[in-house]
């Protein structure tokens, strides 16, 4: 009988475990003994707060991130084939979303294991939450092209999706692009548009507001290098 892949959300930054994971998600993360992650330093890490029943040292560590290539995945779903339940963690927040273990997710479908998501923080959903925006209709984009005149032009895209659709459009960026997204917003979208900045969340030096575009002009908050979810909607 093949194992349980279960999906292991972990925090979106510096916070404690009980703040932001139910007791059931640390107890079915604390009792595996394999996992997949991201980045085995931080999953060590993680790993270590919610206390496994096994040293650490002693834990199957199997990398997938963005440099595994899909021959590789037939690899990572071996334990779970021989009946071992797996732990699949991500960097920050949900895995499988806006994440590399989307591809094992769906591989594991097709060998018809169990999958089995586990409660825990979403950056993209909090993000929502707390804009005041669309909440029943969203988009979510991932990453907007880096080059500054293709950023436009899709900024200029999602605006008019917005409005023709009446939902929120979401999307995320590197943290150390994070201000040149934001100048890039003030400059192709429209004054009425709305555009929240959900950056830390979760975190004490949180900051969640949604304001007019025209509005953020002349009061751009410090958001280098803080995780950050983007949501633009206008409104009809």
């Amino acid at each position: 009988m093949a194992g349980t892949l279960y999906l292991i959300p972990t925090p979106l930054g510096a916070t404690e475990l009980d703040v932001v994971l139910p007791e059931a998600t640390r107890r079915i993360a604390a009792g595996l003994t394999t996992f997949v992650v991201e980045h085995p330093k931080t999953a060590r890490a993680f790993l270590k707060q919610v206390g496994t029943a096994l040293p650490i040292q002693q834990l199957t560590l199997l990398e997938l991130n963005e440099h595994t290539k899909p021959a590789e995945l037939k690899a990572l779903l071996a334990p779970l084939l021989a009946g071992t339940d797996v732990g699949l963690i991500s960097e920050a927040g949900c895995p499988a979303v806006a994440d590399p273990g989307t591809d094992l997710v769906r591989l594991a479908h097709q060998h018809g294991i169990r999958v089995k998501p586990l409660t825990g923080p979403s950056a993209i959903l909090l993000a929502l939450m707390g804009s005041g925006l669309v909440g029943q209709r969203f988009s979510f984009h991932g990453y907007l092209p880096a080059r500054p005149e293709e950023r436009q032009q899709a900024l200029r895209k999602l605006e008019i999706r917005a409005e023709q659709d009446d939902a929120a459009q979401v999307f995320i960026e590197t943290p150390y692009r994070n201000m040149a997204m934001l100048e890039s917003i003030l400059a192709a979208c429209r004054d009425d548009t709305w555009l929240c900045l959900a950056c830390d969340l979760t975190l004490e030096s949180e900051l969640v507001q949604s304001r007019r575009v025209a509005d953020w002009r002349g009061q751009l908050p410090p958001i280098e290098r803080r995780p950050c979810v983007f949501l633009l909607w206008r409104q009809r």
